[in-house]
């Protein structure tokens, strides 16, 4: 049997990503934004209103960061999504971080996360099935601390997904599976 849950955001895992812009007086600016995605292979969409300062500052730049929020930095990646950049300039200093500029696009490295995809704005898309950013990747950085053999380890990175069923944060560490292999048990 089956039970009926009020809920409709029921994907899960979601990724916990950090979107870093810069404002307009050069300071950094950080969003956390669950609702994001691969569009293609170097496509990303993110589901943000134009009401976000992360959205005004991407559209002024016209680029942004997005990186993967990890388990020893889940405090201020929390953060992030509770405090508006709207309404608390300093907001990315009160976190403790550190970041740096972007090797490829105009926007912020944020140095303690272990993954950074830099992204050159695209367009904002605004319609009755959502609305967003939609930016192309241009550079890919990682950590050296989560890098094994030239590849990244995601069992270092520590990554963490949100949980829209009870608001709860979970590490993604361990590996079950090779993905395009182990279902080819089941090919005839």
């Amino acid at each position: 049997m089956r039970t009926k849950l009020k809920i409709t955001e029921g994907i899960f895992p979601m990724p916990v990503l950090m979107v870093a812009t810069y404002n307009e007086d050069g300071s950094v600016n950080v969003m956390n934004a669950a609702w994001g995605t691969m569009q293609e292979r170097d496509t990303v969409a993110l589901n943000l209103t134009e009401t976000h300062k992360t959205v005004q500052n991407i559209k002024a730049r016209g680029a942004f960061t997005v990186s993967i929020a990890d388990a020893a930095h889940m405090v201020e990646a929390d953060y992030f999504g509770v405090e508006s950049g709207n309404k608390v300039g300093d907001k990315f200093a009160r976190s403790g971080l550190t970041a740096s500029k972007a090797e490829a696009v105009d926007a912020p490295v944020i140095n303690e996360f272990p993954i950074c995809l830099e992204c050159k704005f695209i367009e904002y898309q605004n319609n009755e099935y959502g609305c967003g950013v939609i930016g192309k990747v241009v550079n890919v950085t990682a950590d050296e601390s989560v890098m094994v053999d030239g590849k990244i380890d995601m069992s270092k990175v520590n990554a963490i997904a949100f949980d829209p069923y009870t608001h709860g944060y979970y590490k993604v560490t361990e590996r079950v599976g090779e993905a395009f292999r182990d279902g080819l048990k089941l090919k005839k």
